[in-house]
């Protein structure tokens, strides 16, 4: 793990001493906690972003088969 160096406001620290005494965990744990909380939804947010992003992207596009029709089809040779 790799050391770093944060500068925190008066008010910062007075809640993260109160959160120590309420669970027990150092400054260290909670501030680590909190950057690996913030990387996850960063992450989850990113990854949804590119979703909406690629949403539709194929709707207009008349070079391509419609996948329903494909399914039908392939249904179809089952159902035999």
């Amino acid at each position: 793990m790799m050391e770093t160096k944060i500068n925190l406001t008066e008010q910062n620290q007075q809640a993260l001493i109160e959160i120590y005494h309420l669970t027990g965990k150092s400054q260290q744990e909670l501030i680590t906690s909190a950057i690996e909380d913030l990387i996850k939804n960063y992450q989850q947010k990113k990854r949804l972003d590119l979703m909406q992003q690629a949403k539709g992207i194929w709707k207009d596009r008349e070079d391509i088969p419609n996948l329903e029709e494909l399914r039908k089809e392939f249904n179809r040779e089952w159902e035999k």
